[in-house]
């Protein structure tokens, strides 16, 4: 058994709250489905729910609808099948369940998770409204696209549709061995299923199908940018956003995942041998325990924090997500869906993990005297001739010294060295080479506001203590699991919500977050220039909207000599 409070304290401790369902504060009333709007679309009928804003709007919400089909039996490790047509009325008034993960007894989990949320003001509009598609973080492995995890209420006071997404997470939906048996990226052909389902019915709901922004964070926030060179998505969306990742990094996109096939495979206690032995035997285990398996891929601790990741697929006749190397895609002028571009990251990221290794003096303990065994798993460097690098990072970030536990100085430098290798570095390097090669704008911006409340939060005195990792979509999405729901009062965290949802508003209708008008008083202060390759300017998002240049370059150098890429 893991123990709970171990696991809280790693990437998936979002997922793992003790409490999952919504907060009191973002409760609706009961309803019988009787009650529930109906929408009718090109597939078919759908009764939902009412739910209400945070400002006490009424709003539609048809959740956990079914946009392929079950990916069981056989069809598991198989692309999806999409969902034309729906024989009866589909009872979208409850979310559907989350995709196989580590969680506590009592979350609603099924292998059969392929589905949709659909939140609408009006799907009777004589003018249909911008969509906003969100692809939910996580890791590939962790989170979920339900009403208490990411919930409509704030985005819901503006004029847009609202579509969450769930798709296939760890090894049901990033199997890859390389050959025709799992030529890989099934949960990003996922989300392709659900935006060609988005396509297809949106207008139904009071959506534009013309106007649909892409949006996501994390590890939904590299499936983004790979929608955008992807020949599956092309001209699915019109927008994108892309929060804390991206898929162009230190070294090249890998072509299978072969390795952690036979990680998998032993954890199961299935044989090894080739990849026809290792796709049957997974087959034929519960999905249960695939998806309590993820603790046997951790290495130090709980690192690396990223373990399945997308791949080049190579050609065996089917239809391949992704067939360029990312920056290869944005240097070549390949991308298929080019489209105006907002890229972002938080000024702290990763910064709590350094916590885990300073608190715990086992693991202190061998960082220390293993630091170049260790780095390249917990900074996710190149693991070939990784020990000049990490040693090299270890003079820039902790002064070549050794780190000690309660030492500030120690927990300073290894945090932002762990919120730069994985986050900070990549985003740089995004953010640059869109800039220079788009031909569409691209808005930065750094989110450094400090709330109420955080994703990690000082376990002594329950404040924050930095912009972490995922702060960001406190203001965008109501998170009942963890979080109480922000009251529109006008407060900083209140404004924070406008502001926040205002520039996605702006953005989804216009290409550009920049205010209209004088109906965003929140917003009256706000010229976002678009970044260049000479300026390099963007938009720091704190307790003010400010303008800055060159985010982060000087700590970005010793990246650029160390990996050094093309621009």
């Amino acid at each position: 058994m893991f123990s709970l409070k171990a696991v809280l304290l790693c990437v998936v401790c979002y997922t793992l709250a003790p409490s999952l369902g919504q907060t009191s504060d973002t409760a609706e009333p009961s309803r019988t489905p009787q009650d529930g709007p109906v929408t009718v679309s090109p597939s078919g009928q759908f009764r939902g729910s009412w739910m209400t804003s945070r400002r006490g709007r009424q709003f539609q919400a048809y959740r956990g609808i079914r946009y392929a089909q079950p990916p069981v039996g056989e069809l598991r490790f198989q692309p999806p099948k999409l969902i034309e047509t729906y024989p009866e009325e589909v009872d979208a008034s409850e979310d559907g369940p989350a995709c196989p993960l580590l969680a506590p007894p009592g979350t609603p989990l099924d292998e059969d998770c392929l589905n949709v949320n659909v939140y609408t003001p009006n799907n009777n509009s004589s003018k249909p409204l911008p969509v906003i598609v969100f692809i939910h973080p996580g890791g590939f492995y962790s989170f979920s696209s339900r009403s208490n995890v990411f919930g409509p209420h704030y985005l819901l006071d503006k004029d847009v549709v609202l579509v969450t997404i769930n798709y296939r997470l760890g090894t049901l939906g990033f199997l890859s061995t390389g050959d025709e048996l799992a030529p890989g990226n099934n949960g990003f052909k996922d989300q392709v299923a659900a935006l060609r389902w988005v396509r297809r019915n949106i207008r139904a709901f009071g959506g534009d199908p013309e106007l649909v922004t892409l949006t996501g964070y994390s590890a939904g926030s590299t499936s983004v940018v790979l929608h955008m060179m992807s020949p599956m998505s092309k001209g699915l969306f019109h927008r994108a956003i892309s929060n804390s990742a991206s898929p162009v990094g230190k070294e090249p996109l890998g072509q299978d995942l072969y390795s952690l096939a036979v990680r998998q495979a032993e954890i199961l206690n299935c044989p090894t041998d080739n990849s026809t032995v290792i796709v049957a035997c997974l087959k034929t285990k519960p999905w249960q325990e695939l998806g309590r398996s993820l603790l046997g891929f951790y290495e130090f601790g709980y690192d690396p924090v990223t373990i399945w990741k997308p791949i080049v697929e190579k050609d065996f006749g089917q239809e391949r997500f992704l067939d360029v190397q990312p920056e290869d895609a944005i240097r070549g002028g390949k991308l298929l869906t080019p489209v105006p571009h907002i890229v972002s990251q938080t000024t702290d990221e990763f910064f709590w993990k350094a916590f885990t290794v300073l608190k715990n003096d086992t693991l202190l303990k061998q960082m220390n005297e293993n630091w170049n065994r260790i780095a390249p798993i917990s900074f996710q460097l190149p693991r070939e001739n990784a020990s000049i690098p990490a040693e090299r990072l270890r003079q820039v970030y902790l002064g070549g010294r050794a780190l000690v536990r309660g030492d500030v100085t120690s927990a300073r430098g290894l945090g932002k060295l762990y919120g730069d290798s994985i986050v900070g570095f990549r985003v740089h390097r995004l953010a640059n080479l869109m800039s220079r090669h788009s031909p569409h704008k691209v808005f930065y911006y750094e989110f450094s506001y400090i709330g109420n409340h955080s994703f990690y939060e000082d376990p002594e005195t329950s404040r924050p203590t930095g912009a972490a990792h995922h702060d960001d979509l406190l203001y965008l999405f109501s998170i009942g699991f963890r979080f109480p729901l922000v009251p529109a009062d006008g407060s900083q965290d209140s404004v924070m919500v406008d502001r926040m949802t205002g520039l996605w508003y702006n953005f989804a209708r216009f290409g550009d977050p920049n205010p209209r008008g004088a109906d965003q008083p929140e917003l009256s202060s706000v010229h976002w220039p678009a970044m260049t390759p000479q300026e390099r300017q963007y938009l720091r998002i704190g307790d003010q909207l400010t303008v800055q240049a060159k985010l982060g370059e000087d700590r970005f150098r010793v990246w650029e000599e160390l990996y050094p890429m093309e621009y």
